[in-house]
């Protein structure tokens, strides 16, 4: 189904179907807005686009840039409400409130703004570069409207909204504290601030006297400061009922999903609740797919690498696995492997728990154990499907193990991942599950280890001369590293005081030839496989990581840490 705007377009006649068709999947592929493609594209100036939307919703478009607004105006709306919605206040009385945002509006987001306000909500249209200033301007650090929301949570606690009188035993009352608007305001906040910091997952953890929500950024978990233990219930209540959860059900694990627009971009998020002494624990995933780049180039791989990997999954059948702990972008890097090789001519399928990127033109299927859709019950269904490229989510057990080979043998290429320390270790992986060796041999075509190591930040980063220690601690002599310098965060703002900003893989890839194949067949041990390895050209992975560190991209302690 087209985008509204694309509809709108089309309607105006400044577009035919095809022509929309083809900027939607545009803007797929690239991550980016229709709205934005729409403008990059100079279909319509962003004026010209303002005119037609602001027609279609029966309003207008005004220059917020030159108006002087209020600060009775401005205080219409709280700061977190400015910021999750990407919306500025223009006019406002007691009944009413005039929003300016430059994107078409939801019906559902309307529907809630009119309820957390509690008053009449209209809407102009203005660009998106006068709003975010604006709200920039006005709305401050975002640190101010967390001690807002928490105050005005305390203070809820004690008016007619049900929040002190909720029990947690009593279904209705529950229901009503979760849908009070302080706690609606409360739960955006907490998810607006996870996806503008770029968080991987945030946890909800009540405890008996105390009450943690923590954000996951750049592999580390960080503490927000959060209300009262009393207002968990509501709260956790309020993130089930997003999720479509049974809130009366507390004694049991239950998964769910959210779908939601967060400051313009639309974020997936993987809910999952666990019963715990004091309550229940929840974590929330965050997929925010605009954030992720999916291009085998951006990637972080040394160029040896990646030019190996590029010949190799354009091989016509074998297994490619990629290893590493839970986090270290193996998904990430399997899915810019496999946009890679997305072409018309060539079917691709994959089998994962859950879903995590939707990419064109490629068949993806949702594993459920629950519903008796496990991996070796879709990997056997696939092979009738007549594909050419096949990916398994995690090979876990023999079974899943012996159809993956089985489908390398019969013609097909297939991607998967394993839980092991390093490229080498999944090797014997494959054989302690009892995989024939011979098979083994004839089908792997190489393994990529990875992690992922948090990069300095840019903006505090300051170097330094490293004393004998610390090189003792890398293996590194003086004559190794010249005149170079190390480098580390101070930290700053920007980077929240850690002084680490986003992350970099660091890898190893084992890449299979006939010694390594003699050396599986003969059962050969890790260690022999990874000297061997070693031998023919393989860097590993703190050999990576330590050119990083000679590069200025992150710290010594980063790469002790992960390899």
């Amino acid at each position: 189904m087209l985008d509204p705007i694309l509809q709108i377009l089309v309607q105006n006649g400044y577009l035919d179907e095809q022509g929309a068709q083809d900027l939607q999947d545009l803007a797929k592929t690239e991550s980016k807005t229709v709205r934005q493609i729409v403008i990059d594209q100079e279909i319509l100036s962003e004026d010209d686009l303002l005119g037609c939307m602001a027609a279609y919703q029966d309003t207008e478009a005004i220059d917020l840039a030159s108006m002087t607004i209020d600060t009775d105006v401005t205080e219409a709306i709280p700061a977190s409400t400015a910021r999750m919605y990407n919306v500025f206040p223009v006019a406002a009385d007691d009944s009413s409130v005039t929003l300016a945002t430059f994107d078409l509006v939801d019906p559902r987001i309307s529907d809630e703004m009119l309820f957390t306000l509690s008053k009449e909500v209209k809407f102009v249209f203005a660009r998106e570069k006068d709003v975010m200033d604006r709200i920039a301007q006005y709305y401050g650090d975002s640190n101010d409207s967390v001690a807002d929301m928490i105050k005005a949570l305390g203070e809820g606690m004690s008016d007619d909204e049900g929040l002190s009188g909720a029990n947690a035993n009593d279904i209705a009352s529950m229901e009503s504290a979760a849908n009070s608007s302080a706690i609606i305001r409360f739960v955006n906040l907490v998810l607006y601030q996870g996806v503008v910091d770029r968080a991987s997952d945030i946890h909800v953890e009540p405890f008996e006297h105390d009450f943690k929500i923590r954000y996951r950024v750049d592999g580390a978990l960080y503490e927000m400061k959060a209300p009262d233990v009393k207002m968990a219930p509501a709260i956790i209540s309020r993130i089930k009922i997003l999720s479509n959860l049974n809130i009366s059900e507390r004694r049991i694990p239950q998964d769910g999903r959210i779908a939601l627009t967060v400051a313009g971009k639309p974020v997936d998020l993987r809910v999952s609740c666990l019963p715990t002494a004091h309550g229940e624990s929840v974590v929330m995933r965050i997929l925010d797919q605009s954030a992720t780049s999916l291009d085998l180039e951006n990637v972080g791989l040394p160029e040896d690498v990646y030019e190996q990997i590029t010949m190799d999954i354009e091989k016509p059948n074998g297994i490619f696995i990629v290893t590493g702990p839970t986090g270290s972008g193996k998904t990430t890097t399997l899915y810019s492997i496999l946009k890679r090789i997305n072409q018309i001519d060539t079917k691709l399928l994959t089998a994962e728990e859950p879903v995590e990127y939707n990419v064109d033109g490629i068949v993806q299927v949702p594993i459920d154990p629950k519903a008796g859709n496990t991996f070796a019950k879709v990997l056997r269904a696939f092979l009738r499907q007549d594909p050419d490229v096949m990916m398994i989510g995690e090979i876990r057990d023999l079974e899943t193990a012996e159809i993956a080979i089985q489908a390398a043998l019969t013609g097909h290429f297939v991607f998967s991942t394993l839980h092991t320390n390093d490229a080498a270790g999944a090797v014997t992986r494959f054989v302690d599950m009892n995989v024939a060796p011979y098979l083994l041999s004839s089908t792997l075509e190489g393994v990529l280890g990875q992690r992922l190591v948090r990069t300095c930040c840019r903006e505090c980063k300051q170097g330094y001369v490293p004393d004998d220690e610390t090189l003792d601690r890398i293996e590194l002599t003086r004559a190794d590293i010249g005149d170079r310098q190390f480098y580390f965060g101070a930290g700053c703002k920007v980077c929240n005081g850690t002084g680490y900003k986003g992350r970099k893989a660091v890898v190893e890839y084992l890449r299979m030839s006939n010694p390594l194949r003699e050396l599986v067949n003969n059962r050969a041990p890790t260690l022999i496989l990874r000297e061997k390895a070693r031998e023919l050209g393989m860097r590993t992975m703190r050999e990576h990581g330590i050119q990083a560190i000679l590069d200025g991209y992150t710290t010594v302690d980063e790469v002790l840490r992960y390899t």
